[in-house]
């Protein structure tokens, strides 16, 4: 019995592309496809998460929101790898920089995801869980950057559960002394996916605010300009 199509992906078999670009905003998924695919379709629009499948200098390339969060993340990442067939998915999201050395802009690819996410209890080991991205779309990805003349920075980020924090309590001092790069909310689940899937998976984030100058970009910046993070990631698909 095919487990096409899934709760949450109305797409038929063969819908998408081996590589699936992941923007958490719907609306970034669409300026994508219409930005840069040709004859690009939507192939899904299940609860308005928009996914497209179209070409990309003569590749076959499918892009499809996310939401926020890592358990939205965690479902769609899942049933792309295991359902549709999906070898690799690059996240493209943004973070919230923990370094004066970032600045609002800059493209971080985050070579491993700290969390404070119970999410990896879900995988049945007994201990801490280290995920990190695949080695192959890093090298790719570092090769692109520096093909379009764009700065990559690749380090250790940050996926949180929470985006408002409560109480006294804070990581940031913690994690900056640890040098972490930045923070977002949904790297840790999609890496652990794709390391259970035996599949490949990048995270490429782009600053969009900083918690240390409290600087911010609007939201329509954050959907529609982050332009070097999706032609890095195209390059690469």
């Amino acid at each position: 019995m095919s487990n096409i199509p899934t709760p949450h992906i109305n797409a038929p078999e063969g819908a998408f592309a081996r590589t699936v670009l992941i923007p958490g905003d719907p609306l970034r998924a669409k300026f994508i496809a219409e930005t840069y695919l040709k004859n690009a379709e939507l192939v899904n629009n299940v609860r308005g998460v928009q996914g497209y499948t179209g070409e990309y200098n003569g590749k076959r390339v499918s892009v499809m929101a996310s939401g926020m969060g890592m358990p939205a993340i965690g479902i769609y990442s899942y049933e792309l790898f295991n359902f549709y067939g999906v070898e690799n998915i690059i996240r493209i999201g943004s973070a919230g920089a923990l370094t004066d050395k970032l600045h609002l802009r800059d493209v971080v690819a985050a070579m491993s995801a700290y969390t404070d996410s119970n999410y990896g209890a879900s995988f049945a080991f007994n201990g801490t869980l280290a995920p990190c991205c695949s080695y192959k779309l890093l090298t790719e990805a570092a090769a692109a950057a520096e093909k379009l003349g764009q700065h990559l920075v690749p380090g250790p980020i940050c996926s949180s559960d929470a985006f408002y924090g409560q109480g006294d309590y804070s990581a940031t001092p913690i994690l900056q002394k640890l040098g972490v790069l930045c923070v977002e909310m949904e790297a840790y689940a999609l890496y652990l996916n794709a390391a259970a899937a035996g599949k490949n998976a990048l995270a490429l984030l782009t600053i969009s605010d900083s918690l240390v100058t409290g600087e911010s970009l609007p939201a329509e910046d954050r959907q529609n300009t982050f332009t070097k993070m999706m032609e890095i990631a195209l390059e690469i698909a």
